[in-house]
């Protein structure tokens, strides 16, 4: 295949990523209203996504597999990034959502930093800036001058804290070089079911999976599909694109979100929501390249060593 070809087919991989993460609010919620929870749909979703995954790559992860530590930390990064967001954006404002989640950036930045030991370039300076600007615009309430909190529904700490694990699971997964992406993959699919099974028992909820009519089941099939695919084609992207270019292609995901969720939902965002967003926008833009690398003398042992 021609390079023009591969970076058309990464190109549109990450669009279609972009796609799919932008919508995957509209099922979840339709799922929640046939009385099917988020903890349920994300376990039966990604048992589905695990058993066709195991399927379709059994060779791979036989000659690749091995078990390292890391990879049970990165299970629960991941696991509770994507479990998190599907919980927030089910329940909240998409955009809002979306955006608290994109300001991962911002943690990445001082993560690499603190855990990495990697300095901040002249855009990593301005990553952590934008996004502390943004922030600020996007949350301020008159009341936080009197001592409220900044964010005052469960939805948003949900996001908060996906974005959060999201950048911890980055930096993690940078620092375990030696692991295979596919192996690295494979811990989001293990770590969503895992947390929502997790939920599920500790609600006492887990018997109603038996319960899950079988017109709901269509869909979740479908889903776990989608999302098998997109993780496999996202990962073919991103390997092959600068991260800038991958970064700017993904932040599609708020337009495909914000048209969606004012068309399904009628949610409209206030002039200073769009402010603080496009400030949050332009700090992943700028996410492509935070840091200088380690030097060879500095570098950490791979993990494992």
């Amino acid at each position: 295949m021609t390079p023009v070809k591969q970076k058309f087919l990464a190109t549109s991989g990450i669009l279609t990523t972009a796609l799919v993460w932008g919508l995957m609010w509209y099922p979840f919620r339709s799922l929640n209203a046939q009385g099917v929870s988020v903890p349920m749909a994300s376990l039966a979703i990604y048992l589905i996504t695990i058993a066709a995954g195991l399927a379709l790559f059994f060779n791979l992860y036989r000659r690749q597999f091995r078990f390292e530590p890391v990879l049970v930390l990165l299970t629960l990064l991941f696991g509770w990034c994507n479990f998190s967001y599907t919980m927030a954006v089910a329940e909240g404002q998409v955009m809002r959502v979306l955006l608290l989640f994109y300001l991962s950036p911002l943690w990445t930045a001082l993560l690499s930093r603190l855990l990495l030991h990697e300095r901040l370039t002249r855009s990593g300076w301005g990553v952590v800036g934008l996004s502390l600007l943004g922030c600020g615009v996007f949350i301020y309430r008159p009341e936080l001058l009197s001592g409220g909190l900044p964010l005052t529904h469960g939805y948003e700490w949900l996001a908060l804290t996906g974005g959060m694990a999201f950048a911890l699971g980055n930096v993690v997964s940078r620092k375990a070089q030696g692991i295979p992406v596919p192996v690295k993959s494979a811990t989001v699919w293990f770590g969503v079911a895992l947390i929502g099974a997790v939920s599920l028992l500790r609600s006492g909820d887990l018997h109603r999976m038996l319960e899950i009519p079988a017109e709901s089941w269509l869909l979740l099939c479908i889903l776990g599909v989608v999302l098998l695919c997109t993780s496999v084609i996202s990962q073919n992207g991103v390997s092959i694109l600068p991260a800038s270019q991958a970064m700017t292609l993904m932040l599609m995901e708020l337009v495909f979100a914000a048209v969606s969720a004012y068309l399904l939902a009628g949610e409209r965002m206030s002039a200073q929501e769009w402010l603080g967003g496009a400030l949050i926008a332009g700090a992943s833009l700028l996410s492509g390249k935070m840091t200088h690398p380690v030097p060879r003398h500095r570098a950490s042992p791979p993990a494992g060593a």
